[in-house]
């Protein structure tokens, strides 16, 4: 057999739990609660206004850094609801989905070596995104059911010598929302230890308790901030892969070199129906979160009843949940019940430290039908513990 000289970054890289557990639904037939992968259509008006793009013949390269009037309409939501000026020529690039905003950000602070501090549990991603530039992760585990950050915890990371630090709100696994004093807290020691911060907000219309904060509109963050947003999860448009990311200047001329290179450009059609996106009034943001909530509170009481301990996300569309009830761990308890209640779900582990000897912990999507949740729940139930 031919032996191949793979790179070490390739080496590095294993394959995502998270759409493992996805083929596990075709394996057993198995009702998909894995993959953040809405069963329901996205809106009307964004596929209608993504055919008459098309069909305008929208088809070809679109300015590198993103449709000059989508940049526009970011940069106004950023003012109306962040808070933060921004502007639309220097400081917003749009690009191939956030997950592309979050290596384009790396690749632009990060060298090798260089440590990034990040919230355990964690978004799958993060891992392997920080491979991809030799980053070195330093890690942080918060503990449920309020996932809190203190002085405590943090100072000994800061003091050990990061480049930068990720903040995901809403998070995904856990339903998270940081809260003002956590985000002054972490914007203390950035300044204090010349420390940069990447803030994945792709849940930011997502919440149910609290409010979403950024980073980025804290005193002194303003310049050592890149956001990092889409409209997948927002617009139920996942396959779309349209992100953006904010930053000052310096740094979004950066990205946006690198981002050249890699994508050129995200997809020019739908850049023109994200911006009908951008039209939708208060009311989609407020009736899509009420929505979410309703979906949450089908699927949580079921998770108590089966003895898994879930905490009550206050954000995004995950509930976590201790395993331990149903096998001795986390990639275990997944396998089972996908195979005997026929319900898929994330193992811990990938939200995990890689060298972690044990983890008890399963994420379960609720962004999916009613009728869907209404099915699992009753799955689930039938689950010999």
């Amino acid at each position: 057999m031919t032996t191949f000289p793979l790179s070490q970054r390739a080496l590095q890289t294993k394959e995502s739990q998270i759409r493992e557990a996805s083929r596990y639904c075709e394996k057993f037939g198995a009702i998909n609660l894995a993959q953040g992968l809405p069963d329901f259509p996205a809106p009307e008006a964004l596929k209608e206004s993504a055919r008459a793009a098309i069909a305008s013949d929208f088809n070809q390269y679109a300015d590198s850094w993103g449709w000059e009037k989508l940049r526009v309409a970011i940069a106004e939501k950023m003012q109306r609801d962040n808070q933060i000026t921004v502007d639309p020529d220097t400081e917003v690039t749009v690009c191939c989905g956030a997950t592309e905003g979050l290596n384009i950000a790396l690749m632009s602070l990060i060298d090798q070596g260089d440590r990034v501090l990040i919230f355990e549990p964690f978004y799958e991603n993060y891992i392997p995104n920080l491979t991809t530039v030799g980053g070195i992760p330093e890690f942080i585990t918060l503990q449920p059911p309020q996932w809190e950050i203190t002085q405590e915890i943090l100072e000994p990371a800061f003091k050990k010598g990061i480049k930068a630090v990720i903040i995901n709100s809403p998070a995904n696994p856990t339903g998270k929302v940081w809260t003002r004093t956590e985000l002054e807290l972490i914007a203390k020691f950035c300044q204090q230890y010349d420390v940069y911060a990447i803030t994945d907000e792709i849940y930011e219309y997502i919440i149910y308790e609290q409010e979403h904060i950024s980073l980025m509109s804290i005193e002194g963050m303003r310049d050592r901030t890149i956001v990092v947003n889409g409209f997948s999860k927002t617009f139920c448009i996942t396959g779309w892969r349209l992100g953006y990311t904010v930053a000052n200047p310096v740094l979004t001329a950066a990205m946006r070199r690198i981002h050249d290179f890699i994508t050129i450009c995200a997809p020019a059609p739908l850049q023109h129906a994200a911006l009908t996106a951008m039209q939708f009034g208060r009311e989609y943001f407020t009736n899509m979160a009420l929505d979410y909530k309703r979906k949450r509170d089908l699927l949580y009481p079921a998770l108590v009843e089966l003895g898994l301990s879930p905490v009550l996300p206050k954000g995004a569309y995950y509930i976590w949940t201790d395993s331990s009830a149903i096998a001795k761990d986390a990639e275990s308890a997944a396998f089972r019940l996908a195979k005997e209640a026929l319900v898929a779900a994330v193992p811990g582990t990938c939200f995990s430290h890689p060298e972690r000897d044990k983890v008890n912990g399963l994420r379960f999507c609720f962004a999916k039908k009613d009728s869907t949740i209404a099915l699992a729940v009753d799955n689930l139930r039938k689950l010999k513990l």
